[in-house]
């Protein structure tokens, strides 16, 4: 998932040591969760969480890692970015690209492992990264990926499942009782995620939660008023925690221009 209720298509579909991923999900039963007001209510408040930390996008070069089918990609095309999708399941990449048909939008889209991104240094002005880390296991290695390819003064945003919550609890009796996807999914909280951004030499400029409220159609429509206040002032109990990272702009950078 992007957001903790309905977008599992960023899960990377290989390892690190490229064996196949438990099943990434159901295509059927998200498409039907989005469509319910527990859905459609999640999606709307992360999509406008990323939004605001991503900043305005138009004429800017955008690398989704682990884009799945493509919607989050082209809602920022739409909102004119250039945008580069990538993402390690073949049948995501062609889902991908039957979206870009139908909704007519325009994505770079290809195949490849987030580990071992096939682009050049300093290649992309904002770098987003949502529910990926949590199904890859060498997630550091992801990070410093991701930082290579940011240009100095750029934006890395990373969206993850948070570890103290409603969601994560019920995720993980379904991993217990062994579902396949949440058995081996990471949930982190938001230290551990500035501290994989401070890794890879990012500076942290904010983080930031989303979906405090239980899996259940009802509390998400009372709370959601009130979900990105609540998402600013703490990030416990959060099912969705997003971090912006900037890439410092080195005296080397500056006397290169």
């Amino acid at each position: 998932m992007t957001n903790p209720a309905i977008r599992t298509s960023a899960i990377a579909n290989r390892t690190a040591h490229g064996q196949p991923a438990p099943e990434r999900r159901s295509d059927r039963v998200l498409r039907a969760m989005a469509i319910e007001p527990l859905g459609k209510i999640t999606d709307t408040l992360e999509q406008q969480l990323l939004f605001e930390l991503a900043g305005p996008v138009a004429g800017k070069r955008l690398l989704e890692v682990g884009c799945g089918d493509a919607a989050l990609a082209s809602e920022f095309a739409r909102r004119g970015a250039v945008v580069t999708g990538l993402d390690a399941d073949p049948g995501m990449v062609a889902a991908a690209r039957q979206r870009t048909e139908i909704e007519a939008t325009q994505l770079h889209l290809l195949e490849g492992f987030a580990e071992r991104l096939p682009f050049k240094e300093a290649a992309f002005d904002l770098v987003l990264a949502v529910t990926t880390l949590c199904f890859i296991r060498d997630a550091k290695r992801v990070v410093m990926e991701m930082t290579r390819v940011l240009k100095p003064g750029g934006r890395l945003v990373i969206g993850e499942l948070g570890r103290w919550s409603f969601w994560a609890a019920h995720r993980r009796i379904r991993g217990w009782l062994g579902d396949p996807t949440w058995r081996v999914a990471m949930f982190r909280t938001a230290l551990e995620l500035r501290r994989l951004v401070g890794a890879a030499r990012l500076e942290v400029v904010e983080t930031r939660g989303a979906a405090h409220y239980p899996p259940c159609g009802f509390a998400a429509q009372f709370l959601a008023p009130f979900d990105l206040w609540l998402g600013r002032q703490t990030t416990l109990g959060s099912a969705f925690i997003a971090v912006l990272a900037v890439k410092p702009i080195s005296t080397h950078d500056l006397g290169g221009k």
